[in-house]
Formats: C-alpha cells, sequence, structure tokens
C-alpha cells in the first residue's frame, strides 16, 4: 500500500457492489476507484468474477480486482462496517434520511477517521432493492436530468469516489504544474511599439489617429496574461510580416 498520508483515511472505506452481472463494470469500477485513491472492493454475489474483461476494463488497476472480496450477502460485506451509505437514484417510501453524494461525502469525512465506511451499489438495471437498503444507514443520490437519470454502474461509483476525495483531502492537483515566466511591463510595451509599427507599414491603421484602435489591441493582449515565450513568438511574426521570408517552389 502506498505510504502518502492520504491512505489511513482511504483504508477505512470500501466499495460494495451488489448482483453485478456484467463483469465489464466489475473492471470499470476497479478503475475508478483506483484514480480517486479507494482500493477495497467487495463484490456480493457478481454473476461472473473472476473474468478476463473484468481484468481488461480494470486496465491498471488489476490489484484492486486481486484483492477483492467476493461474499454471499450483503450482511457479510458490512460485517465490521459503522457507517454505511446506499447509493441510489431511485424514489423510496423508505424513512431513512436521502442527501446528494456531495453531502454524502461530508458525513463520510467526519466518520472515515474512525470508522469503517462502506458504499453500497445495486444491480446495474435496477440498483438497490428495498431489502440492500434497509442496510444502508443513509441514501446518497447523483443530482441528474430528471428526465433522464440513468447513469451506468461504473459512472455512479466515479462520481461517488471523486466526491468524496474532494471531502477528505485539499482538492490539489496531483502534479506540479510547470512554471511560466510572464512577460514584463517592459517586454509588453516594446511588444505594443512593435505591433503598431507594423499595423501602420502594412495600412491597418492610421498613423495619425491610432489611439482608439490601438487600446483595444492592448486590452485584448492584457487580458492574456503573456508569457515571455509568447511575447518572443509574436515579435517574430510581427518581423517576418514585414520582412517576410523567401521560399523556393521546390
Amino acid at each position: 500500500m502506498s505510504n502518502h498520508p492520504e491512505t489511513p483515511l482511504f483504508n477505512r472505506l470500501r466499495v460494495v457492489l451488489c448482483h453485478t452481472s456484467h463483469p465489464g463494470n466489475i473492471g470499470s469500477t476497479a478503475r475508478a476507484m483506483k484514480t480517486m485513491g479507494l482500493s477495497r472492493l467487495y463484490l456480493v454475489r457478481p454473476k461472473h468474477f473472476p473474468d478476463s474483461e473484468a481484468t481488461s476494463l480494470a486496465v491498471n488497476a488489476a490489484d484492486v480486482l486481486e484483492h477483492a472480496v467476493v461474499t454471499e450477502t450483503l450482511a457479510e460485506a458490512l460485517a465490521d462496517c459503522q457507517f454505511v451509505i446506499g447509493v441510489s437514484g431511485k424514489e423510496r417510501s423508505l424513512s431513512q434520511q436521502v442527501m446528494t453524494v456531495r453531502e454524502a461525502a461530508q458525513e463520510v469525512k467526519h466518520m472515515a477517521g474512525h470508522s469503517e465506511v462502506a458504499l453500497v451499489f445495486g444491480t446495474e438495471m435496477s440498483g438497490l432493492s428495498n431489502a440492500e437498503a434497509d442496510q444502508c444507514h443513509v441514501l446518497a443520490t447523483i443530482p441528474a436530468n430528471p428526465a433522464y437519470t440513468s447513469l451506468n454502474l461504473a459512472q455512479a461509483v466515479q462520481i461517488m469516489c471523486y466526491e468524496i476525495r474532494m471531502a477528505l483531502t485539499t482538492g490539489a492537483l496531483h502534479y506540479q504544474e510547470k512554471p511560466v515566466e510572464l512577460a514584463t511591463h517592459d517586454d509588453l510595451e516594446r511588444f505594443y511599439a512593435h505591433l503598431q509599427a507594423v499595423l501602420e507599414h502594412i495600412g491597418y491603421i492610421n498613423p495619425r489617429a491610432p489611439k482608439k484602435l490601438f487600446e483595444r489591441l492592448r486590452r485584448l493582449y492584457g487580458r492574456t496574461r503573456l508569457e515571455k515565450e509568447e511575447v518572443n513568438l509574436l515579435r517574430g511574426i510581427l518581423t517576418l510580416t514585414v520582412q517576410p521570408k523567401k521560399h523556393s517552389k521546390y
């Protein structure tokens, strides 16, 4: 396991899939989990597992499949859990609290430091049964287009895991952006002078009344926060606009 500081929290989270019909959804779920830092997958009576399609769609998350726990009942998969969230898009007449996945992720944030947490998903076709939902402490739903709320199982897992990741971490990028050197005020003023000279040379602006048009051009470039390298690129274009290179046709 990773020694990343977020690992202890994520190690208390498990994804539980109930009666999954299509092995590809198991593999895609493993991939969705791993990209968000989760690794504990429980499968309640999957129709096909292990399966080559699951392994194929897991891509580089085959280790999640290799360590998956297969159980006969949902109760077995949840036996040592203190907080269970059922992810469901169906309207129910049950008295359980229903919240959005974002709200549920905040609940996970409070619980994962000291409790075993399970995220339970039903079958691809019908979702969680009432009996399965009864075993969950709260239900979470993904806000969607009311006219079409259908989501692929692995997509639903991805969204839930993403919301949890954003709740449990700072949400920082997993890589460092390459620092760029922005153009200085002096760089920009030399560019503007060069640009104005070339536009006057080609007859685009009137040298006797350039102000209004050129103010617009300054604002246009000013909004872009030009990098030093970009200013050099633009000035190279301006130079060749006045003195184009001659290219042979052959």
